[in-house]
């Protein structure tokens, strides 16, 4: 699953996606399609991701959706690479709701933005096949981190710890949430559901058990494996303990 350039944030160039972003460049003059827009563009690009998957995002198929020529796009946005930042900033616009981030403490805020999350990387797939270490800082991420950090202010910690907060939870959430959705595409793509892929192995696993070399694996609970334990949850809490403690340690200093 390696990413091509265009699957790489800030591989466009820069200076344009900034002023597309920010609304500092020139506009466009009307088009020979009524109601285009920069903003439909991309609504149909993720439109077309959700669908049908990044590598399906093309200049052309958006043109083809939006039944107009590929050339009318290119008066709104130069290419794929500053069109991808642009569908990455739409995508993780924060929500308008202050009870969306909890009621008001610094631990219900994380624990909103962890679940908030993982809830945008099931509706879009897609982002976790995207190299977002080095964002374009658009409106929706500067908005984002910026109510964020009004809700962890209270915490009490340094700026530095602050921001590393809620890097941990987003760092977190990304490997829990392409553990699941590669789960679904092993799904989808072998036709054998998880529960028939472990049965599968289960007759070696049985004897290899039975063997003696692993005494605490076939000693655990039957139950261990079974489906219904929330583990994302647990994780999420245990991450948000282990700050509260810090947070208490911090305040006694």
């Amino acid at each position: 699953m390696a990413s091509s350039t265009d699957d790489t944030s800030g591989s466009g160039d820069i200076g344009r996606t900034l002023e597309l972003l920010w609304d500092t460049g020139k506009r466009p003059s009307r088009g020979p399609k009524p109601g285009l827009t920069l903003e439909r563009i991309v609504e149909t690009a993720i439109g077309v991701a959700d669908r049908d998957g990044l590598d399906a995002v093309s200049m052309r198929r958006i043109a083809t959706e939006l039944g107009t020529g590929t050339m009318s796009l290119y008066r709104y946005v130069p290419g794929k690479g500053e069109l991808l930042d642009l569908m990455l900033d739409r995508v993780q616009r924060p929500s308008e709701n202050p009870a969306d981030l909890g009621d008001g403490g610094w631990r219900s805020a994380l624990q909103a933005l962890g679940r908030a999350t993982l809830a945008l990387y099931r509706r879009h797939p897609w982002l976790l096949r995207v190299n977002q270490s080095r964002p374009i800082l658009g409106p929706s991420a500067l908005d984002g981190m910026e109510k964020m950090l009004s809700r962890i202010k209270p915490m009490g910690l340094t700026d530095r710890e602050l921001v590393s907060a809620i890097i941990m939870i987003d760092a977190y959430v990304v490997g829990a949430a392409r553990t699941e959705v590669y789960t679904e595409e092993a799904e989808r793509t072998t036709g054998m559901t998880n529960v028939e892929f472990f049965t599968a192995q289960w007759p070696v696993l049985e004897k290899v058990m039975a063997s003696g070399r692993y005494p605490l694996l076939a000693g655990l609970d039957e139950n261990t494996w079974a489906p219904g334990f929330d583990h994302f949850e647990f994780g999420l809490q245990r991450i948000l303990d282990g700050l509260e403690v810090t947070v208490r340690r911090r305040a006694t200093e």
